[in-house]
């Protein structure tokens, strides 16, 4: 196989968890016979300074001409006095609106080896394994309009907008994705006071009509709030609107133990995609080899999953990650009680290389005798 990947690294740690998530799908191409054609574009922050603009129309045309994107982490205190047009975090917002990557999906599944790592009880989190599904290209981010208004800039106003199409769209994603799951679907809102919520509402009544196999609940966005720190094993798929799924995917984060184990898959209609970690750029241990890489390598495996349909691929990748968690190694934000050794960014990438280099000799020894 033969794909082009669009590779954004981006601001503060991007850089750094990028190099090492790109060793490991150099490995992965190499042992499957695939060749994966990266090539380096700017966004957010470094886009700024090198181009005035946070999405600039060359970082456009390089994902036009890709097969898939990855993206590591935009923004930071360095850009924070330019107009809001400027900042780092309109360059993720508008490459999102560009190529029309409504669904994002955030799966947070809870590792053995890391239960410690929670502050949540480890029998309320052991065997979490759920997805939300947000939907990420309309709703309050994006609605107009959106500013200061009065003579002094006395008045803020945000604007939250959704059209039933946009919302039918996410909804029969988050369907779809229930039915091949555990057929449970979690429907996220705000009805009792939001009219946006209501619509919301009955369309997935609506659609649900067509999965009579699926269990569908709605759920108020506060209760879903509480019940994701106590009863996390009640959910497997939650389907919810822009600002919603922003913030519950980031709480979510507390049942794996950190934001650096969270990767995210934002799609559209076809098998185009833009892949990146859930966390930040991290400006504040930007260049001290400390960041978390993992999520960055687990973002990889979603591409090789969803975008290239390579599902052997992308379970070795979360087999090599998992591995080398059981093994004791942690990056500084997994160690919890003095469990485990302590590793920085590029020492974890190459674990996890190792690691697969393990798993793939011993693979080809076994089909040699089978």
């Amino acid at each position: 196989m033969k794909k082009k990947i669009a590779v954004l690294p981006g601001d503060g740690i991007g850089q750094e968890i990028m190099d090492g998530a790109l060793e490991v799908l150099k490995a992965v191409g190499d042992w499957f016979g695939h060749d994966f054609e990266v090539e380096k574009g700017y966004i957010g922050g470094a886009a700024v300074d090198r181009f005035g603009t946070p999405l600039p129309p060359e970082t456009v045309k390089l994902c036009r001409e890709s097969d898939a994107v990855l993206l590591g982490a935009v923004g930071g205190p360095k850009w924070e006095h330019l107009p809001k047009e400027q900042r780092p975090e309109k360059g993720l917002l508008a490459i999102r609106k560009e190529f029309n990557l409504f669904a994002n999906l955030r799966p947070v599944k809870a590792f053995e080896s890391l239960l410690n790592a929670s502050p949540l009880k480890k029998e309320m989190v052991e065997d979490v394994d759920l997805v939300i599904v947000r939907e990420l290209t309309g709703g309050l981010y994006f609605g107009q309009p959106s500013g200061r208004q009065g003579k002094h800039d006395e008045v803020a106003v945000d604007t939250l907008v959704y059209e039933r199409s946009e919302i039918e769209r996410i909804v029969r994603k988050g369907f779809e994705l229930a039915k091949k799951r555990k057929k449970k679907l979690t429907s996220v809102d705000k009805a009792n006071v939001l009219e946006t919520s209501r619509m919301w509402r009955e369309v997935v009544n609506e659609v649900a009509v067509e999965y009579p196999e699926v269990e569908v609940e709605h759920m108020l966005v506060d209760v879903a709030a509480m019940k994701l720190m106590y009863q996390p094993k009640q959910f497997d798929v939650l389907v919810t609107e822009n600002m919603f799924g922003d913030i519950l995917s980031d709480e979510a984060s507390m049942i794996t133990g950190s934001l650096g184990m969270l990767p995210s898959a934002s799609l559209r209609e076809d098998s185009f995609g833009l892949y990146e970690p859930v966390h930040g750029s991290a400006p504040d241990i930007a260049g001290k080899g400390k960041a978390n890489p993992l999520a960055m390598i687990l973002s990889v495996a979603m591409m090789l999953r969803h975008s290239f349909g390579l599902k052997e691929e992308a379970e070795m990748i979360e087999l090599a990650v998992q591995e080398v968690l059981n093994a004791g190694y942690r990056t500084g934000d997994l160690w919890t009680m003095g469990r485990g050794t302590v590793v920085g960014t590029g020492a974890m990438s190459q674990l996890v290389v190792e690691r697969l280099e393990a798993d793939h000799a011993l693979s080809s020894i076994l089909a040699a005798y089978l």
